[in-house]
């Protein structure tokens, strides 16, 4: 039995069995030639998945339904993923294609770099349809990312956090310093309590949001755990380390203490770039710093964080003769 339409007040609903299935909505709408349209495009998509399977009345709104189910995103939203959500809203997933997701980047960020349309509309529009694919409810889909241009970052050596501490509030000290001896990202970092924190046992528990939630424990240096203890605080278990609700929230005072101590403008990331960094040149080996680092896997530790040291004089070692920076070490 085809829909037929009646009237609830002055918006007009929807009602029947299409496909052996009893079917009943709004049309949201008081016209009855629009109601008529809405109506029609149900049964329509509706007899479509009937004869040919989910694929071909899947919407992107639907796929996005699935995704956000899952576990891992039950307390919070995966990041961008409601901007490609109002973009593609009911558009049908069969017809995204590669070029139609970069053709979408080009009109949602006009003056967006490579880097920033891929992360913000290429990767989570892709996520969405790939995990539904390995739902056998869509195609793979594959997009051509935009190039992206990767300026070299400055990473934070031990010196720089020390002049930075000594001109930052305590707590901002300490948040710098825990970052650079930890590895901890600054969204990490901002999350930590108290009660995630063990000064006796010098060992803090991290939690990494950008890998799922996962918790690692990352051992406190005497000079961070020396930092943690002069935080003027009554350490009350759910009161939060670093009072900062963002990085936003510290990035001017942040810039501040960058200025009275007259060093090199670096972001609070170049302090995780910097634990990495300072690692490697130690000759700790990728995979171990990715551990300690919380990073997915050592390759892209490597490729992101592995900096060339600048003395010329180090191949000295293939020939067992002293460095030059060994030897400034040992004159220090």
């Amino acid at each position: 039995m085809p829909l037929k339409l009646y009237k609830r007040g002055k918006i007009w609903h929807y009602a029947g069995t299409v496909a052996g299935d009893r079917l009943r909505g709004s049309t949201k709408t008081a016209q009855k030639p629009e109601a008529e349209k809405i109506a029609n495009e149900v049964e329509r998509r509706k007899l479509e998945r009937h004869r040919h399977g989910i694929s071909a009345t899947l919407t992107f709104a639907q796929a996005a339904f699935e995704y956000r189910r899952q576990e891992r995103f039950l307390d919070r939203t995966p990041k961008y993923l409601e901007l490609v959500e109002d973009h593609w809203r009911n558009t049908l997933v069969k017809e995204i294609t590669g070029g139609t997701v970069r053709r979408a980047a080009l009109t949602i960020l006009p003056s967006g770099s490579g880097a920033y349309r891929n992360r913000a509309v290429l990767v989570p529009t892709q996520a969405v349809i790939n995990y539904c694919a390995a739902l056998d409810m869509c195609h793979y889909l594959k997009v051509k990312r935009f190039e992206e241009k990767t300026a070299r970052k400055v990473p934070a050596t031990w010196d720089w956090v020390q002049a930075f501490m000594a001109h930052a509030s305590p707590h901002l000290g300490a948040l710098a310093c825990f970052m650079f001896c930890t590895g901890a990202r600054i969204s990490e970092a901002i999350s930590i309590r108290w009660r995630d924190v063990d000064l006796t046992s010098s060992k803090a528990t991290i939690t990494m949001g950008k890998l799922g939630g996962v918790q690692r424990i990352a051992h406190l240096p005497p000079e961070l755990v020396a930092a943690l203890a002069n935080i003027p605080s009554n350490r009350n278990d759910d009161d939060q380390v670093f009072p900062y609700s963002s990085y936003r929230a510290c990035a001017q005072p942040w810039d501040v203490a960058i200025r009275r101590a007259g060093i090199q403008r670096l972001t609070a990331h170049c302090c995780r770039h910097g634990f990495a960094t300072s690692l490697l040149h130690a000759g700790i080996d990728p995979i171990t710093v990715a551990k300690l680092g919380g990073w997915k896997d050592a390759a892209q530790l490597f490729k992101t964080y592995g900096h060339p040291m600048d003395d010329e004089t180090l191949t000295n070692v293939l020939t067992a003769t002293p460095v030059t920076q060994v030897k400034k070490r040992k004159q220090n």
